[in-house]
């Protein structure tokens, strides 16, 4: 437990690492849709950051990890590959949940936490795909699904560049593709999620605030712009931006006759 001395601390230093991070976004990342800032979703000049911290650690806290998890993201920040956000698991699982999905693909495993999030939202027999070009990663990964009891046949990791591995995939075959790479591909991603995709299914890239805040290459920020647009007006999808956490923007395919 902390005592409330360091609850305090904690939350003072959360808000001012936000309150910089939105500077930094703002700063660097002019998204525009109507003449706003795309950051106007999560801050204006009237909020104060306090309250927005307060709002980011209820958010980020509210759905707590267990030991599973919480080991699987330790040997993913050990890794370097910047697991995702308790509160953007809590998302993909929700959204797993919703589209009883029994076929899901994910491109960047996360050391396994991204996997373990979706397939507690799957149904019973359900299979996530994870692709990683990494084989560390894959390595926590599988022993993140084997220490969490995960069946053999309830996963399928595959080491390799995920533009390479999705083009084998079934065309309307998942449920949901969750992509957390790719930004400077990010037109054949999205063709890619589109096609495999059924009608309904679900489309969703993660760390597009991470990597409009923590500076990427300029290719990056490139591609994270034209993604957004592009996501935005594309009449076979229908979008929306979870802004907490690291990002999570998430898009449903429509039947477009």
């Amino acid at each position: 437990m902390y005592s409330a001395r360091a609850v305090r601390d904690r939350r003072a230093e959360s808000a001012a690492r936000r309150s910089g991070q939105a500077l930094r976004i703002r700063g660097r990342f002019g998204f525009r849709q109507g003449g706003a800032a795309l950051t106007s979703l999560l801050v204006t000049p009237e909020t104060p950051a306090a309250d927005l911290s307060v709002v980011q650690d209820f958010v980020a806290d509210y759905l707590a990890e267990d030991e599973v998890l919480a080991a699987a993201r330790a040997r993913g920040v050990a890794l370097g590959c910047e697991p995702i956000s308790p509160g953007s698991g809590a998302a993909l699982r929700f959204l797993a949940s919703s589209l009883r999905a029994r076929a899901v693909v994910e491109v960047g495993s996360g050391a396994g936490v991204s996997g373990l999030w979706l397939l507690r939202g799957m149904l019973g027999e359900g299979v996530l795909t994870s692709i990683d070009f990494d084989p560390e990663n894959q390595r926590a990964a599988r022993k993140a699904l084997a220490e969490a009891g995960v069946a053999a046949g309830r996963a399928r990791l595959i080491t390799g560049r995920g533009l390479d591995v999705l083009p084998r995939l079934t065309d309307g075959g998942y449920d949901l593709v969750f992509v957390e790479s790719g930004w400077v591909d990010y037109a054949s991603y999205l063709e890619e999620g589109l096609r495999l995709l059924r009608d309904g299914g679900v489309l969703a890239f993660g760390n597009l605030l991470r990597i409009a805040a923590a500076g990427g290459t300029q290719e990056e920020h490139a591609g994270l712009r034209q993604l957004t647009e592009v996501i935005r007006v594309d009449p076979r999808l229908v979008p929306f931006l979870l802004p907490f956490g690291e990002g999570l923007l998430i898009a449903a395919k429509r039947d477009v006759q």
